[in-house]
């Protein structure tokens, strides 16, 4: 029998479409990339993500994409808002904190610690191809932006 919640942390791949069960908390504090998809299904998706310190996820918004994120280690700010240049809601986040962005809300999440911020988001339906992994920002944008 497959055991996901060891295998995980072996090597962080996406796992999904298949039935999968895994630590999350261990799962986000092991990856070191940007952004890494550890499960794709029709409908939902779950990548994890370290942010370094000072830095963001970016200002964004997902149309048509629901979007829940966990931090799991560190702090920061959460900035969203109808327009993006009306990001009216600012909230301080840490450890334990879950963050509902609702589709066509632009966002972002800023790490203000000293050490990288580490999350789990969920997308319903998924954002990113099945198998993503980006190691860093940089790659990110310029991947995204072909």
């Amino acid at each position: 029998m497959r055991n996901d919640i060891d295998d995980c942390y072996n090597e962080i791949t996406d796992h999904g479409p298949d039935p999968f069960v895994v630590n999350l908390y261990n799962a986000a504090m092991k990856n070191k990339f940007y952004r890494t998809t550890l499960w794709t299904g029709c409908h939902l998706q779950m990548t994890l993500m370290q942010i370094n310190p000072n830095e963001d996820i970016g200002l964004e918004v997902h149309p048509d994409v629901d979007q829940f994120i966990m931090i799991v280690h560190g702090c920061g700010v959460a900035n969203m808002g109808k327009a993006r240049d009306a990001l009216t809601y600012k909230v301080p986040v840490r450890n334990g904190y879950g963050i509902f962005v609702p589709a066509g809300t632009w966002h972002n999440l800023i790490n203000c610690g000293t050490s990288p911020m580490k999350l789990f988001t969920v997308y319903a339906p998924p954002e990113h191809a099945p198998g993503t992994v980006h190691p860093t920002k940089e790659i990110a944008e310029r991947e995204e932006n072909r």
